[in-house]
């Protein structure tokens, strides 16, 4: 299982992106024949090329005839599922497409069924996010994560005539990701770039912790001068992929608030999205005794969960700040015990195993249910879990 990190500081397009996963060194000749074999009236053009100084391998994708007439959405899933291609492809391929269709038609303020893609609608397209699909699938890319897009800045000219960069596409399908306007006057960002990896990205984020073996260049269609045109993708086992990021610790020191109030509280902010709360004791000042309520939060939550500090507690005050975190890779598996499922929470550090306990509601609740010791059905569950290991 490996993951794929996409460097799109200097562009994003789908030939970019078949370019850089095509470079990490998928046969090209069978990802050719594969691609011709679509039924499509076009052929591929594999080849090095420099961009800015650097190489990058780039992909044509020429039409034999006239392009097809502008598609709707079913034109295009109909082509998709009767491709012969494995069924995560066409899964894959068909969510990009639908988002797609649903920016195009809310840009246009037309329903789904009623949208024709005309730049992104084109047999070029098909080929870039078929492709970009099959060669995700056939390197085992589980884990796909993204840098903030460069959307880049200027106007475009489209078959809608002139728009502003990023064109209303774009614009639509970026919502929530972050973006960046670099300092060329390009469109850098095009909507089939966008679609593929707004579909499949698990996260967009600067530059994570990565142990990666080998990197993938793609080449775009302009040399822009003193800019490389290239996107890189970093490759490699999605273990090595660290789990962390930036987050917020919000504080709060209280000393006239009912322990009751408090100790409800807690529950309160894990229901609107604290990632973690807690309360410990401290010595005020006048030595009076008092608690210190912390939450670990997300961005989006931080406003929400201060807010209800306010409300619930008698705080008149907090402090937070953003800290880092590193946390292991976590699973949850079913396990049977006394003929109900309950859960063991499973935890990796670089692929390896290092702790799998017993989920604590899922035991009380069959404690409770059988009459028996909670710690009995935490050891039976444990055990059951360490047998189940043992089979495989």
């Amino acid at each position: 299982m490996k993951f794929a990190y996409f460097d799109a500081s200097s562009g994003l397009s789908g030939d970019m992106i078949l370019g850089a996963l095509l470079d990490l060194g998928y046969p090209r000749n069978e990802f050719k024949k594969k691609m011709e074999s679509l039924g499509l009236p076009v052929s591929l053009h594999i080849a090095e090329t420099m961009r800015g100084g650097l190489r990058g391998l780039k992909v044509d994708v020429i039409l034999k005839k006239q392009p097809s007439k502008p598609k709707r959405w079913a034109d295009v899933r109909a082509f998709i599922q009767r491709a012969k291609l494995p069924a995560a492809v066409k899964d894959k391929a068909l969510t990009v497409f639908e988002n797609l269709f649903r920016a195009e038609g809310r840009v246009h303020g037309h329903p789904l069924d009623r949208v024709h893609l005309h730049e992104a609608g084109a047999d070029d397209a098909l080929v870039d996010v078929l492709g970009a699909c099959f060669l995700i699938e056939s390197l085992d890319i589980r884990s796909i994560r993204c840098s903030p897009l460069n959307l880049g800045r200027g106007r475009i000219k489209t078959s809608h005539g002139f728009l502003p960069v990023p064109p209303p596409a774009v614009a639509e399908l970026t919502k929530n990701v972050p973006v960046f306007s670099g300092p060329i006057e390009e469109e850098m960002t095009t909507p089939t770039g966008a679609a593929i990896m707004t579909s499949l990205a698990d996260e967009f984020t600067a530059w994570p912790e990565l142990i990666y073996d080998r990197i993938g260049c793609g080449a775009g269609g302009r040399d822009i001068p003193g800019w490389p045109n290239i996107l890189r993708v970093f490759f490699g086992d999605a273990p090595a992929v660290r789990r962390e990021g930036r987050v917020f610790l919000i504080e709060s020191v209280i000393d006239d608030c009912s322990p009751q109030v408090l100790a409800r509280f807690i529950d309160t902010a894990l229901k609107l999205g604290a990632l973690d709360a807690t309360l410990s004791p401290v010595v005020m000042k006048k030595n009076r005794l008092g608690s210190k309520l912390t939450l670990l939060a997300e961005i989006d939550k931080i406003d929400i969960l201060i807010a209800a500090v306010f409300r619930e507690t008698t705080s008149i005050g907090v402090r937070y700040f953003p800290v880092e975190r590193r946390v292991l890779e976590r699973k949850i598996v079913k396990v049977r015990v006394l003929g109900q499922e309950v859960g063991i929470k499973v935890s990796s550090f670089a692929g390896e195993e290092v702790n799998a306990q017993p989920e604590f509601a899922d035991c009380a609740a069959l404690a409770e249910a059988k009459r028996l010791p909670l710690k009995d059905v935490l050891r039976r569950a444990a055990a059951e879990y360490d047998r189940r290991k043992k089979t495989k």
